[in-house]
């Protein structure tokens, strides 16, 4: 046989092989690119490493090549119903009409339970999986609320004002009648926390483990759930609170009072860093807008209106309307949406439309409404993470029990300071600028420069610095040599400023009558020393000391 018949033998080809590998493909995370940079690793001589040492460099060349893909996931913005003419309405779309429209799984989202011991206050974890329920009659209840997995209900049989979860849905705090309750999953009672006296409301800071509380007396007090001592408290001074709100972008608590008040709060501060009056009755709700970093926050009260302030100025509401029904329950979107729930409807609103400023009352245009007749409504909340696009490192939906240790151990690794919490966190990191009191002086040879701080500069040069030297009196010692010097008697008398008191001249006038021997002694010695000077000053002038007689002695007789 010929060499070229074996070529061709060798070279022969599976046509079904070829057919099914046309028509399939396999995934790309499972797809070898043969323009990845791997590097060889020929020169160790083990083989097993080898082996290992290629395969991770293969991996690691891979998810850098499927990075590019990863990041186009839902890149555009989110979208909201658009009316397809004028005459359409988007507050006429009923809830029927967009779950029937927003597919199958979004569909899943709308629950409806009807509990009795309200009315009910809800909270959701931060990955938006599990919630939280507590009715004023002591009803307490915790769920996955998509599987509908309940993890624990309780009867406490007593008034309960408020719930939240701490760092996940393993722990969660009651505000019940006397005292704040922390229990597990399963619902069993940990820590009675009884510091925190009759709590109507409290917030819990993920980034550093702070739980927060309001009671009746008007005391704001910060538990540390880590090391579980408490913190600080503060004494606010305007009663009992019925609001509260944290800013999720510096971790400010907003309290709303009985007198109209709105209040920020930080714990290294005893008093109110922004105070500010609201409404002209009582405050019923705060919520601050998450989406523009905190920059905007909403509130209700009483006076059955709405107001929307700008926080980086405070000089007044940039957008206020009437609410129907009476007091209303306001709360943002992660998307920046504000519902309005009063009476027993509730109207969302969104932006821009909410954070243009507007003189008058006139009500924003209206994005979507929900009827709930006979009910009246006291806590709304927006269940967060419900499109696909979320950050699982700050929350994953879908983590197991494993990513959740791992988290919470990284949780308490990076746990921030109290003492950072701010009206401005952005000081954090940013450098010391330069003391405007210095001066920079340089050296005789006119090259090297020295800053010298204001308080080191001596006395006529920090005049000079204000602009003083020609109007206050300065110093012999710190003028120049050319200066006029003082005689003895304007230094005696200079030195004599403000002693002409008589309490000062009655003390000097007992301190002359008191004679010691250490004064005595004192005296006698600076006299020798005096008289050693003068016979020195008259030798190194070449005066020759008289010599003493034996008469001399009679001589100051």
């Amino acid at each position: 046989m010929d060499a070229p018949q074996q070529k061709k033998r060798k070279t022969s080809h599976n046509l079904t092989a070829e057919s099914v590998v046309q028509r399939s493909s396999l995934p790309r995370s499972l797809r070898f690119d043969k323009d990845l940079n791997v590097p060889a690793y020929n020169h160790i001589p083990n083989k097993k490493l080898r082996a290992q040492l290629s395969r991770n460099a293969t991996q690691s060349a891979r998810a850098k090549a499927l990075l590019d893909d990863a990041e186009m996931l839902l890149t555009e913005e989110p979208g909201l119903m658009q009316p397809e003419n004028d005459l359409e309405r988007t507050w006429r779309v009923d809830q029927t009409d967009i779950e029937h429209g927003a597919g199958q799984d979004a569909g899943r989202g709308r629950r409806e339970w009807k509990l009795d011991g309200g009315p009910y206050r809800s909270r959701y974890t931060r990955n938006g999986r599990h919630l939280a329920i507590v009715g004023s009659m002591g009803h307490v209840a915790t769920f996955d609320w998509k599987t509908g997995t309940l993890h624990s209900e309780l009867q406490l049989q007593e008034t309960c004002r408020d719930i939240t979860f701490l760092h996940d849905h393993s722990h969660f705090a009651v505000a019940q009648k006397k005292y704040v309750f922390i229990y597990d999953r399963d619902g069993v009672e940990l820590h009675c926390l009884k510091a925190h006296v009759e709590p109507t409301r409290m917030e819990f800071l993920p980034y550093h483990w702070l739980l927060a509380t309001i009671g009746n007396a008007g005391y704001l007090k910060y538990q540390d759930t880590s090391t579980g001592q408490l913190l600080t408290e503060h004494r606010t001074k305007l009663g009992a609170s019925s609001a509260m709100a944290q800013n999720l972008h510096n971790a400010v608590i907003n309290l709303g009072h009985q007198n109209g008040c709105v209040t920020l709060w930080t714990p290294n501060l005893p008093h109110p860093a922004v105070q500010l009056l609201a409404h002209l009755g009582p405050v019923t709700s705060i919520s601050v807008d998450p989406s523009t970093g905190g920059r905007y926050m909403a509130t209700a009260g009483r006076d059955s209106t709405v107001k929307v302030w700008d926080c980086r100025n405070w000089k007044g509401a940039i957008r206020e309307w009437s609410a129907r029904g009476g007091a209303a329950e306001v709360e943002w979107s992660a998307r920046g949406a504000l519902a309005v729930a009063s009476g027993g409807s509730v109207n969302v609103y969104t932006s821009p439309t909410i954070q243009q400023p507007i003189h008058g009352s006139t009500q924003p245009p209206l994005y979507l409404t929900h009827p709930i007749p006979h009910r009246p409504l006291v806590s709304v909340r927006f269940a967060p993470f419900e499109d696909p696009n979320f950050d699982s490192s700050e929350a994953d939906p879908f983590e197991n029990r494993k990513a959740r240790r791992e988290k919470e151990v990284k949780a308490l690794l990076d746990k921030i300071q109290p003492d950072m919490i701010t009206i401005d966190p952005d000081f954090v990191g940013s450098l010391v600028e330069p003391s405007k009191l210095s001066i920079t002086t340089t050296s005789s040879d006119g090259k090297a420069a020295e800053t010298i701080p204001f308080a080191r500069l001596p006395r006529l040069e920090r005049l000079r610095a204000q602009g003083k030297a020609d109007e206050m009196e300065v110093d012999t010692d710190d003028a120049a040599p050319d200066a006029q010097k003082l005689t003895k008697e304007e230094k005696e008398r200079k030195k004599m400023r403000g002693k002409g008191k008589s309490s000062k001249r009655h003390l000097r006038k007992q301190l002359k009558k008191v004679i010691e021997p250490t004064s005595i002694a004192i005296r006698a010695k600076v006299e020798k020393q005096r008289e050693e000077r003068k016979a020195r000053e008259k030798e190194a002038a070449g005066e020759k000391p008289k010599k003493r007689s034996a008469l001399d002695r009679f001589a100051s007789g």
